[in-house]
């Protein structure tokens, strides 16, 4: 089974891939979370593993917007969270005051933003693709940056370590998505099981539309352990809602609130109905 995520090699991404495959995988390396995601929507690969959400900086926006427009044909068919530390990489020995640039993507860089706020104020920093990305650019440079990435991603850069554990909360936890072709996965008979949806419209200028659309699911006593809101890109003051509920779409009571919220919403799409992951 070919199996794309964010790369190249060395990434969070893969590491919760590694820690969470069903079996015997060939691995696909792509450049951007988007190109991941249609790799699956465009037939180039069977499954994909990407970041959805991290608990300091929230839901990672070029997933949910794939998932949201052009992914349409793509579904969530499993999550897992992965503890995630982050170290200070460079080429070679360096002091922290040496360090010009530091590089890596932006949800790493504002997971870290204590201690380059305090500890490297006066560092340049620049976004790359991913943190693996940014390791391999520091590695290549022939200058005095760093990168924020993952002790693997040093290991197989052969780079040096000037700071471990960077990230402002001991408890930094990333959600990552398998996602598989709509109809290729359903949730385990008899577990725990999550459904995630994103709606929009009809009527999201009136007051208390958001409340009555949440009402069908208060009055089912159904649990939602996530909603946030995206702009739609069409005007100022409308947004899509993602929302994550206890409990199958093809289960009672989620089957029929999702009937009664497509009578209240312009657009809704079940983003998948998939095993809940254990808690960490």
């Amino acid at each position: 089974m070919r199996v794309a995520f964010l790369g190249p090699a060395g990434t969070y991404t893969e590491e919760a891939l590694r820690a969470s495959a069903p079996g015997e995988i060939e691995e696909v390396p792509y450049a951007s979370v988007y190109e991941t995601v249609m790799a699956v929507q465009e037939g180039g690969a069977e499954r994909a593993v990407v970041p959805i959400e991290n608990s300091l900086e929230g839901g990672v926006a070029a997933t949910l917007d794939a998932l949201a427009t052009d992914a349409d044909r793509v579904r969530i068919a499993a999550e897992v969270v992965l503890p995630v530390h982050h170290c200070l990489v460079a080429a070679g020995e360096l002091e922290l005051e040496q360090v010009e640039r530091v590089i890596s993507h932006p949800q790493a860089t504002a997971q870290c933003a204590r201690f380059l706020r305090e500890r490297l104020p006066h560092a340049e920093r620049v976004s790359a693709g991913s943190t693996a990305e940014a390791v391999r650019q520091v590695r290549d440079a022939g200058a005095p940056w760093a990168a924020l990435g993952s002790r693997l991603s040093a290991e197989l850069y052969d780079c040096r370590l000037l700071a471990e554990d960077v990230e402002d909360d001991a408890g930094n936890l990333t959600r990552f998505v398998w996602l598989a072709r709509d109809g290729e996965a359903e949730p385990a008979p008899g577990g725990p099981a999550k459904t995630s949806i994103v709606f929009w419209g009809a009527g999201d200028e009136s007051p208390g539309w958001l409340v009555s659309v949440l009402g069908e699911l208060a009055e089912r006593e159904i649990n939602l352990t996530r909603i946030e809101s995206r702009p739609r890109r069409v005007r100022l003051g409308h947004y899509m809602f993602f929302a994550d509920l206890e409990g199958g779409a093809g289960e009672e009571p989620v089957a029929g609130a999702l009937e009664a919220l497509r009578g209240r919403v312009q657009e809704l799409r079940v983003l998948g109905s998939y095993p809940a992951a254990a808690a960490v």
